[in-house]
């Protein structure tokens, strides 16, 4: 559902719920699977998700809640899908400052994937009429919110290695964060395009190599199954059964994590990936698909 936030408009899953977080991209028609942000209605809630540094507390005492997005590692025992960071190893977290928002969140309990609620590539929504002219009859409801306040997307701030570095310029100013923690490197241009953390070609591969559209398996592979397993098969990760490409959007990232984890101890020498159609979400999994299996530079 989508629902208001001081900066715009989001359309909201729960984020725990990695076919909730597929039905997002199927709403949207997004192209390929992006890091989503996840809402949550206090600081000490979405710090359990994550792995907080002090500049991370600093901030969110200073600015949550509020238009400011935090980039964090994910916490170890993270129940959030895999599909809502797009299978990287970090999480964006924040607390909006609405308070509509906040009670919604709040009566949920848990975390909300909200990317803005529109179509992919068209202008972000800060008011119901902006939603429903690209959504309607799309998503199951949307929460009359009033007018956003703010209507520009949240600051995105990434904390997650030693230095940190502006992914996207928002609705806190990067003056007003330097004057809290000192020098902010730019990974961005304010009013450029902004790039994706996954446009890198080999940005989501997994240790193993990928080979896409196999028929067979060879020597030392395991499987990542759409339908029924190819034969031979002796390690496999069926991503849908019922080869349903919103089911699996929703594996795609666990599976893939999955088998790298059972490299060594199976000895494994890389993962077969049986043919997905280009359907739908079939699009965005083949996009991931690509990268994963792309030569290693």
């Amino acid at each position: 559902m989508a629902f208001g936030t001081e900066t715009v408009y989001g359309l909201g899953a729960d984020a725990c719920n990695g076919e909730a977080v597929a039905g997002i991209y199927q709403a949207k028609g997004r192209p390929s699977f992006n890091p989503l942000i996840c809402h949550f209605s206090a600081a000490e809630l979405a710090f359990r998700y994550v792995d907080p540094t002090d500049m991370a507390e600093l901030l969110a005492a200073k600015f949550w809640p509020g238009p400011l997005t935090l980039v964090l590692p994910r916490a170890e025992d993270c129940a959030v899908s895999r599909l809502v960071g797009a299978g990287l190893p970090t999480l964006a977290v924040r607390v909006p400052g609405h308070a509509l928002a906040l009670a919604l969140l709040e009566a949920f309990g848990g975390p909300v994937a909200a990317p803005s609620a529109n179509r992919s590539g068209h202008i972000s929504p800060t008011k119901l009429e902006h939603v429903l002219e690209d959504l309607d009859g799309r998503i199951g409801a949307v929460l009359e919110s009033g007018v956003c306040p703010v209507g520009v997307e949240s600051t995105v701030l990434d904390l997650s290695g030693s230095t940190p570095v502006l992914l996207r310029p928002g609705g806190v100013s990067v003056e007003d964060l330097e004057a809290e923690i000192g020098p902010i490197q730019r990974g961005a241009t304010p009013g450029a395009a902004l790039a994706s953390p996954g446009l890198l070609a080999s940005h989501y591969a997994p240790g193993l190599p990928v080979r896409l559209n196999a028929e067979h398996i060879e020597e030392g592979e395991a499987l990542l199954a759409f339908g029924a397993p190819l034969a031979g098969a002796r390690t496999y990760f069926q991503l849908s059964s019922r080869r349903d490409v919103i089911e699996a959007a929703a594996n795609l990232f666990e599976g893939l994590h999955e088998l790298d984890a059972k490299a060594e101890t199976l000895g494994l020498s890389g993962i077969a990936v049986q043919p997905i159609p280009e359907l739908g979400l079939g699009l965005a999994i083949n996009d991931r698909l690509k990268r994963a299996a792309a030569p290693r530079g």
